[in-house]
Formats: structure tokens, sequence, C-alpha cells
């Protein structure tokens, strides 16, 4: 079993809040982190996903809630998203809960029923939310870099030793993906449990988050591939529209219900203040797992995938989604973004710390590292003026290395740093 370095920040907000809500996609590890958790606390564990108890939750959501608060123990509600009924219910149990009363409800779900239209009554000040994703690669390799915590840092400090690691080592780790249950499969036995995930996220989540009509399915399989090949792009819903010979619409609809899925993700632009004028306001998307994305686009080896048109996009993805990783266990989360003037001068990540100041990070498949490559950054750090505090390309090479730049100081940072 992978150790999941969130897990001490779910036991701190047991301590804080009446509800937590831990939620992220299907097989990210929730349930074994879950039921881990319940037997240190004696919470009582209950799964939605059993009919008997889905049908009791759901057609007398109070009474169902009275009946586990008898137990007197703090409950987990497993797979939560299969009862948005019973938020009513909780936020009712949770109003008369004593003031010194904690950690009473943990709710675990694999679509993000608060942020979908079936609910709208949210639990302000009582619930906390934590998003759990697939196994980050410092997981994976039992390492303690954090990317969030090194970017706040006053004075940054690069961990010694950076392993060695070669363009080939890269595109496997994308290939891999972080799902904890695949991580020892067989070559033969991987695509099989993805087809499998696939068609148990298409048909069972879907229809549970998104009251669908006609010829879903079709449209579905035909989208979730094309959007796998659309990492690190601009979203552009008319011309998914078109290339589809869909609805934009129901496009647009359909990859919302796959981002409370954590099937994708949209990176929203940096447009604040000044910036709507100047900058591109559409989002970008981003694959929250390049394992399954690799997949979908047919990519099995690093050879192929190196040699493919997708591998920039989908490092970029990867490189997303390890900074939402990292931010499970950080000292302090950050706001993500991309940046994207009229100019077309761009940033991957645009990093944003509580205190306003911004980060410039760039993804850059190749080893070698220009002053060209910091462009986009030199170009967003003028633009934002005082609130920039750091930039780096991100790449497939062995040193750091500083690159001035007028009056400031970017740097090139290794990727492999994410394994130490």
């Amino acid at each position: 079993m992978y150790p999941r370095y969130t897990e001490g920040l779910l036991k701190e907000l047991l301590q804080e809040f009446r509800i937590l809500y831990l939620t992220g996609p299907r097989q990210a590890g929730k349930t074994t982190l879950a039921r881990k958790m319940a037997g240190q606390r004696g919470m009582h564990y209950v799964s939605l996903d059993d009919h008997t108890m889905l049908s009791s939750a759901k057609s007398d959501p109070v009474g169902f809630i009275q009946s586990l608060l008898k137990r007197e123990q703090s409950i987990v509600l497993d797979e939560f998203q299969y009862a948005p009924e019973l938020v009513s219910a909780i936020k009712l149990a949770s109003d008369q809960l004593s003031p010194s009363e904690r950690g009473k409800f943990f709710l675990t779900g694999s679509a993000d029923v608060f942020s979908s239209a079936k609910t709208q009554e949210a639990l302000p000040g009582h619930m906390a939310r934590v998003e759990l994703y697939p196994l980050s690669v410092t997981e994976l390799s039992g390492g303690q870099f954090n990317l969030i915590d090194f970017l706040q840092a006053e004075e940054f400090s690069v961990p010694e030793n950076l392993p060695e690691m070669v363009r080939e080592d890269f595109a496997q780790a994308l290939i891999s993906g972080g799902y904890p249950e695949l991580q020892t499969k067989s070559a033969r036995a991987k695509p099989i449990w993805l087809n499998s995930y696939l068609k148990g996220r298409l048909y069972k989540d879907f229809e549970s988050i998104y009251e669908a009509k006609g010829d879903y399915h079709t449209k579905l399989e035909s989208l979730i591939p094309y959007l796998a090949g659309l990492s690190g792009n601009l979203l552009k819903y008319a011309s998914i529209a078109n290339d589809l010979s869909q609805n934009d619409k129901v496009v647009k609809s359909y990859i919302e219900a796959l981002e409370w899925m954590f099937i994708v993700k949209r990176l929203h632009p940096f447009v604040k203040n000044r910036a709507k004028r100047q900058t591109i306001g559409m989002p970008k998307l981003q694959m929250v797992d390049t394992g399954l994305a690799c997949h979908l686009l047919g990519l099995t080896s690093p050879e192929q995938l190196l040699q493919s048109n997708f591998y920039g996009g989908l490092l970029e993805s990867f490189v997303v989604m390890e900074c939402f990783k990292h931010m499970g266990w950080s000292q302090q989360t950050m706001n993500i973004y991309h940046y994207r003037d009229k100019q077309k001068n761009e940033v991957d990540i645009v990093l944003e710390q509580a205190d306003g100041r911004l980060n410039a990070l760039e993804i850059k498949a190749s080893a070698t590292v220009s002053e060209s490559d910091f462009k986009g950054i030199a170009k967003f750090a003028d633009f934002v003026g005082p609130a920039f505090k750091s930039g780096f390309v991100l790449y497939t090479g062995a040193s750091v290395l500083p690159f001035r730049m007028g009056e400031r100081t970017f740097y090139a940072l290794p990727l492999s740093v994410l394994w130490t």
C-alpha cells in the first residue's frame, strides 16, 4: 500500500470541522484511506455502493441519518455521490450537534456532488472539502518534495542528488499514470482494467450526476478520446462540437459533468483586474490522469508516446495535476491558472499565493533550455509587475540553471525534482 500524504490533512480537518468531504476520481484510493481512518478512529463505516443501504438512504434520508446517529459513533459514508438526497439530512443533523463536536461525518465521493446542478445546498461553515487524486510521483517514489511548498519559500532550496532520468523515464511515468491498482498490473491486464474503468464511469457514474437523454453513450465514447488528445490546449467548445458533429451546448455540459467526475480538469485563465482586456479568457483542458489519456489515445510504449504529437500536452497535464496533488499535503494552497495574452505570449501554469504573489511555470519536453523559453514568463512578469515572485522552466534535463533577463533571474528546473 502506497503512502497517502493527504492523510495528515484529513486527520487535522476532522478535528476542526463537523463534516469532511473527500472527493476525487474513482479508484484513486479514497475508500482504502477512509476504511483505514475509520478503523483508527472507531468510526462506523457505511458504503452507499451497497444497494440496500442506498435504497434506504434515498427513500428516507432523515430517518437513515438518524438511525446511524443512534450508534453514537462518527460516521463514514462512502460513495456519497449516489445519494445527494442526504445533504439536507446531514445539514439538519449537523445543526443539532453541540458547538464543540467535530468530525461527525466523513463523506467520500467519486463525483463532486457539491458542484453539480443536482445539489444546490452546500454546507457553509460545517464542511471541509479535500480532493484526493491518483498517486503523485512523489508518493510513488517515497519522496518528500512538495512543489507548492518549494514555491512558497522565500529562498528556493533544490534537493541534492536529483535522480538521473532520460526522456523515456518521463514518458513511462505518463503512461503508467497514478491509479494505485494499476501500478502492479501486467501489461496485458492494464488495458483491460482501464476499459472496465471507462465503462463504469461512462455508464454508472455519468448517469448518477447527469440527466442524459438520447444516445449519450456514443457521444461520450467519441468525446473522451478527443479530449485526451486536447490535453494542454485551449478549450474551444464550438470547435469540438464541429469536429464531432455535436451540439456545442451539449458538449460543454458533458465536459462539465466529466470534470465533476474527475476525468478532465479545466484550468482557468488568469484574467484578474486589468488583465481582462489583454488576455485570452478561455480555459485550458487537462486530463486528470495521463495513464488514462494514453490508453484512450492508443499510446502503450514510451517510444510511441515520444514520437506522437501528444507528448508535450500530456507532459503539461502531468505537471498541472502534480500541482493539485501536492496541494493535498502542502502547508498552504495556491490558486492555479494559465496565462495567454492577445500577442500569444503564454505561461503554462500560474500559481497565486494567498498573499497575491505569482509564480510562473513553463513546461518543456526537451532536455535543453534557451533564453527564448522564458519569453512568456518574462512578458507575464512585466505584465503583473511587483506581484511577480518567481519563474521556472521545468524541463527534462539534469541541471538547475539560472537565466538573467533584464532585472530578473529565472531558472531552469529539472522535472526529476518531483521524484525526490
